[in-house]
């Protein structure tokens, strides 16, 4: 991607690249962890209530919307001369229900299902300053942070800021965050002793770039970078080459964005339109099947764990081969990324991004489209062996200890949340409010302890559940209704209720083969099992 600062003086771009890198890699995140610390003050288990909530609601609903009474809380409707929530915002957080003719409030919405990662710095302040509790330094600190990103990032179009403009805006930078967070010091070292990477610094200047916010608004009436120029009011004469380049790599983002958004709501308005499934029926049909033998070996153990990706895509744990298997779910396009350690079990953190266990008290985290590793965190007390197992929950990662599931915020690398158990918790799924397991001492007493229980831990009631199986759980996935589906030891595919109370066998899915594995992806609608070094996924019907 050829921008047209690449002919400034590389020091320039190279203090653009490391404040860009401190807004989208340090505040951003900032801003994402107080807005989550206010909600769960409120007691509120996850994103998705707290941007459901009435209050929330009401207040976003006239941050984008104008002249308007609600049907449900009239007297707190505020009419507001500016809309500071744009569109695409409202679309991210909101879906429109059907209702009567005319009548416009925010009772007609519901909350998508978002995550924190999805705010950017914009949004994530917009919401701070509007819906939440802060103090008076936090605002005031929120709004400069705000400010400054405007002003120096937001608007500069050269993607460059000189040595004389960096040496008065880095400290006023440091100072504010630090006081908004002060363990972010080693993380303002690492970055501005960071050297400059072309490649990132083209995608920060998109991110950050304020323009692909107005060519969003007018994109789907735009054909060509000519009338980008003229929508912008450029004068063609005096635009060039590398101008047009960059519009249109531009135009080409704003579209595959808004494409993604499109596909988002189609695949939320889907799921508002499903009912609970009848336990046992046929949901899946089969869509493919693959043998990995060649690639992988023959070993039972050589594919430890599985998951498929929003993109279709399959990451599997290969430890004999201390690697990360990628492909499609047909099995084509296979790829890998090397592992230092053994990887065991791997979860998706976002789109683009895994994070792994190792046969060690470590997690390490990877970017699948880069193959790059991101960072690697070490977890005190984590099981050392196949019993350790990982997922997410609420934008954190869990896995388990001794009689204990650990909460850690993988952006930090901090344990933030200890939960005792009355086992040692194994082959975990996190879902909604609810992290799911089984008993992973059953491995090394198999004579003297035979465990059929699933559990359960809910963030709503604070409470441990289970439900006794005709054989111990071995691996476990949740639907688009809420009702899981969980492989048992002796090959069985239990369909558990929503309410964890009852369950049938799914006969369709019964195999004299051993699954050992299950994913369901909600955007793609498929469901992925694993038996040994054979994939089969299948479509929902």
């Amino acid at each position: 991607m050829f921008f047209f600062y690449n002919r400034l003086d590389t020091d320039d771009r190279r203090r653009y690249f490391i404040v860009g890198s401190v807004i989208l890699e340090i505040v951003t995140p900032v801003f994402r962890q107080r807005l989550e610390k206010d909600y769960n003050s409120k007691g509120l288990g996850c994103l998705q209530d707290f941007i459901n909530s009435k209050p929330v609601i009401h207040i976003l609903f006239h941050l984008r919307h104008t002249n308007i009474k609600c049907c449900v809380d009239t007297t707190n409707c505020r009419n507001r001369r500016k809309l500071p929530l744009n569109y695409s915002q409202w679309d991210l957080l909101y879906t429109e229900n059907p209702g009567p003719p005319k009548h416009h409030c925010h009772c007609l919405y519901t909350v998508n299902n978002i995550k924190l990662d999805d705010f950017d710095i914009t949004l994530a302040s917009l919401i701070l300053l509007n819906c939440c509790n802060l103090t008076p330094n936090e605002e005031t600190l929120i709004k400069e942070l705000r400010e400054f990103k405007n002003n120096y990032l937001s608007h500069n179009t050269k993607g460059a800021i000189t040595e004389k403009e960096y040496q008065t805006l880095w400290n006023d930078l440091m100072t504010r965050v630090l006081q908004l967070d002060p363990s972010k010091q080693d993380d303002f070292i690492r970055i501005q002793n960071r050297p400059l990477d072309d490649s990132l610094c083209n995608k920060y200047f998109v991110c950050l770039l304020d323009i692909h916010k107005k060519l969003e608004e007018i994109s789907d009436k735009l054909s060509s970078t000519a009338d980008i120029l003229t929508a912008m009011n450029i004068n063609n004469g005096q635009s060039n080459v590398e101008l047009f380049t960059k519009l249109e790599e531009i135009l080409q983002y704003v579209r595959w964005q808004s494409s993604k958004v499109k596909t988002d709501r189609q695949v939320i308005k889907q799921q508002h339109k499903i009912q609970s499934y009848k336990l046992g029926q046929s949901i899946f049909t089969l869509h493919h099947q693959t043998d990995l033998t060649s690639v992988v070996g023959d070993d039972w153990c050589d594919v430890t764990d599985i998951v498929m990706m929003d993109d279709g895509r399959l990451v599997m744990c290969l430890p004999k081969q201390r690697r990360l298997l990628i492909c499609n779910t047909d099995g084509s396009q296979v790829d890998s990324i090397d592992v230092q350690g053994k990887p065991l079990y791997v979860t998706a953190v976002n789109n683009s991004t895994v994070a792994v266990t190792l046969w060690s008290e470590c997690i390490e985290m990877y970017d699948i489209h880069n193959k790059l590793k991101l960072k690697s965190i070490s977890v005190p007390g984590m099981r050392l062996w196949r019993e350790s197992g990982i997922t997410t929950i609420n934008n954190k990662l869990v896995v388990g200890g001794d009689n204990r599931l650990l909460i850690i915020d993988h952006q930090t690398g901090e344990v933030v949340q200890t939960i005792q158990t009355d086992c040692h918790p194994d082959r975990l799924h996190g879902s909604g409010d609810r992290i799911f397991y089984c008993d992973g001492y059953y491995y090394y007493f198999k004579n003297i302890n035979t465990n059929n229980k699933l559990y359960w831990y809910s963030y709503t009631d604070d409470r441990h559940h289970t439900l006794t199986l005709p054989s111990r759980p071995r691996s476990m996935t949740t639907l688009q209704d809420g009702s899981l589906y969980v492989v048992c030891e002796d090959g069985s595919v239990q369909h558990v209720s929503s309410d964890g109370k009852q369950y049938k066998p799914v006969k369709t899915l019964q195999s004299t083969a051993l699954c050992d594995g299950i994913h369901y992806n909600l955007t793609q609608r498929k469901l992925v099992t694993k038996h040994d070094n054979h994939v089969t996924v299948y479509s929902e019907i």
